[in-house]
C-alpha cells in the first residue's frame, strides 16, 4: 500500500511532461495528446509547482529539460511503460469472453475438438472452455453456459436445438478389413473382434442392441476389447484391434481421412434420439454465448445427411 500518496502528482501531468520531454516541444506534445498547447503548458506548470522546481528551459519554439527534469524523466519512464503494459493486458483480457461448454466425451473429443481451431480463428474475442463428461449432472451444472447431450430433445428448464441425429454403423481400420475380407453380412460380425464401451448409460446403443435391431443373434457376440469411453473405442478401432460402432458425424472425419472404413457399406441403425445443444431457459442471454450458438448451428447445417433406414 502506498504510504505517501501526497507525494504523487496527477497522472495526466506526468503524461504531458513525458511526451513534451521526448518531443522537446509543448506544441508537438499537444498535437500528439490531442489537447491544446495551453493545456499542456498548464499541466507542466502545475507539475513544476508540485515539485517546486523548473523542469524545462523554455525556448522560442522548443523546450529542453533541466537537470531536475532529466532526473524525473529517467525515473518515471520505466514506471509509465509498466503501467501501459499492465493496462493493455487488462484491456485485452477484458476483450476476451469465455463460454463454458460441456459435452459428452464422444462429442467433445470427436466433434468439437476438430472444429475449435476454426472457431478460434474466426472469433478472437471469445474463448470456449470445454468440459468433457459422460455424467449429465456435470454437463448441466450451474457453471455451464451451453451443453451438448444425447436425448429426445426434452430437458426441463432448457431450450434444445438439434445438432445432428443418431445413425450408427460398424467401423474398422482398413488394415483390419484387409485381413478379414469375408465380412459380407451382419451375422458374420458376431464372429469378429468387437470393441465395446462399458458405461452407465444403458440407453446408449451397444453391440447387443445394435445387432438385435438388425435381426442378428446378440448372444453370439465375441467381444475382444472393453473401454470406458467412446473416443477410446474409436482409437482402438483405428489401431486395428477390431470393429467398433461408429456414430455418424462423430466419425465422419476419420472416414474422410481413411483411418476408418465401413465394412458393411449400407448397414446402419437410425434411432429417434439425437445430439442437442442445450441452454438454460429464461437465463439472461450473453452475447458471447450467442456467438457460439450461431457457430454450432452453422456447423450443424453443413453436416453429412444420413437417410433414415
Amino acid at each position: 500500500m502506498l504510504k505517501n500518496r501526497a507525494a504523487l502528482p496527477r497522472l495526466d501531468y506526468l503524461l504531458a511532461f513525458e511526451v513534451a520531454a521526448e518531443l522537446e516541444s509543448f506544441a508537438a506534445a499537444a498535437k500528439q495528446l490531442n489537447v491544446s498547447e495551453t493545456a499542456v503548458s498548464r499541466k507542466i506548470r502545475l507539475l513544476e509547482q508540485h515539485y517546486k522546481c523548473a523542469l524545462f528551459v523554455r525556448g522560442h519554439r522548443s523546450v529542453t529539460l533541466t537537470e531536475q527534469g532529466r532526473k524525473l524523466l529517467n525515473g518515471i519512464t520505466p514506471a509509465l511503460k509498466t503501467l501501459e503494459r499492465v493496462s493493455a493486458g487488462m484491456l485485452s483480457e477484458r476483450g476476451r469472453s469465455t463460454v463454458r461448454m460441456a459435452a459428452t466425451n464422444s462429442v467433445a473429443s470427436l466433434w468439437l475438438m476438430p472444429r475449435l481451431r476454426k472457431f478460434r480463428q474466426a472469433n478472437r474475442n471469445v474463448t470456449i472452455s470445454l468440459l468433457a463428461s459422460d455424467l449429465d449432472s456435470e454437463c448441466l451444472s450451474e457453471d455451464v453456459d451451453l451443453a451438448i447431450l444425447r436425448g429426445d430433445g426434452e430437458w426441463p428448464g432448457y431450450d434444445a436445438k438439434l445438432l445432428f441425429g443418431e445413425t450408427v454403423y460398424p467401423v474398422c481400420a482398413p488394415g483390419y478389413l484387409d485381413n478379414h475380407i469375408n465380412i459380407k453380412s451382419v451375422d458374420e460380425l458376431t464372429s469378429h473382434a468387437l470393441i465395446e464401451v462399458s458405461n452407465n448409460h444403458t440407453e446408449w446403443l451397444n453391440w447387443q442392441t445394435w445387432l438385435s435391431s438388425k435381426g442378428a443373434d446378440p448372444d453370439s457376440v465375441r467381444h475382444s476389447t472393453y473401454v470406458n469411453t467412446y473416443p477410446l473405442a474409436i482409437q482402438a478401432a483405428i489401431d486395428g484391434l477390431g470393429i467398433a460402432l461408429g456414430w455418424g458425424h462423430l466419425v465422419d472425419h476419420h472416414l474422410r481421412a481413411g483411418s476408418l472404413v465401413r465394412p458393411l457399406r449400407t448397414e446402419h441403425v437410425r434411432t429417434q434420439s439425437g445430439y442437442y445443444l442445450l441452454q438454460k431457459r429464461d437465463e439472461r442471454r450473453r452475447a458471447e454465448s450467442d456467438v457460439v450458438i450461431r457457430w454450432l448451428l452453422q456447423e450443424s447445417a453443413e453436416r453429412t445427411r444420413y437417410a433414415a433406414e
